[in-house]
């Protein structure tokens, strides 16, 4: 598994013939598009993978996944739908009985809007589409300040994945789990993907509003407080846009 963004931003050749091909995980949010940026850079060829679980702002996220497919110039775009999730509940973000709690960033406590096992999933469903496109990579936006608080993004989760990936494969198939800011944190990911150029204006973070993002749930806070933080007004519209940068 790679953990590092430490590459030559001259390596991409857009002309070579036999490009390496990558199934990215693109949610449509500031992580996952960032991540498709960078598996670009790296000269993959990208097989975009979007995945509607029930989420509360998934009409939202469809439409800047499809959108970044499109500046992305991916070679395919495949939504599946995986609403045995939604079904399963137990977390915020799929059950409308439960509440998006407002940010607590000092929190070490599970929040919740994990949706149990996730990952493992939506990992799941990405190798089998790596493996049916003859793609050498899967990509996903996970950071270190999502393990913090959900477990399915802990580099740990990630190198034992791809060990299941190494059995549970055809014996010619060699698919890498790519997690490049799995040691990084969400700011690292914003100053990343100024450098790449990545069109956060067709991102989408916010866990409760599709329009405009509310600017006091967890992933609001975090998106906001990166961008406060490299000195970059956040392009997306908030409700609210409170400081989280200690001034002190």
């Amino acid at each position: 598994m790679t953990d590092t963004t430490d590459t030559d931003d001259t390596a991409t050749d857009e002309s070579t013939s036999e490009r390496n091909r990558a199934v990215v995980l693109l949610s449509g949010g500031m992580d996952s598009a960032t991540a498709a940026y960078e598996a670009r850079q790296r000269g993959y060829e990208i097989y975009a993978l979007h995945t509607s679980y029930g989420q509360r702002t998934e009409d939202r996220e469809l439409e800047c996944a499809r959108r970044l497919a499109d500046e992305l110039d991916a070679a395919d775009f495949l939504r599946l739908e995986t609403d045995h999730l939604s079904a399963i509940g137990a977390s915020s973000l799929t059950d409308d009985e439960m509440a998006v709690a407002d940010a607590d960033m000092e929190s070490d406590e599970i929040p919740t809007s994990y949706v149990p096992f996730r990952n493992a999933n939506l990992l799941a469903m990405a190798v089998s589409y790596a493996e049916a496109n003859d793609c050498e990579a899967v990509f996903i936006g996970a950071h270190s300040e999502d393990f913090s608080g959900y477990p399915d993004c802990r580099p740990e989760f990630f190198e034992a994945f791809e060990n299941v990936v190494d059995v549970g494969t055809k014996p010619d198939t060699e698919i890498s789990i790519e997690a490049p800011f799995v040691e990084h944190s969400k700011t690292d990911i914003a100053e990343r993907g100024v450098d790449l150029a990545v069109p956060y204006e067709h991102t989408w973070s916010c866990y409760r509003e599709n329009e405009p993002a509310c600017g006091t749930c967890d992933a609001c806070a975090f998106r906001l407080q990166a961008f406060q933080n490299i000195g970059v007004r956040d392009p997306i519209e908030y409700a609210e846009r409170p400081s989280y940068v200690d001034d002190s």
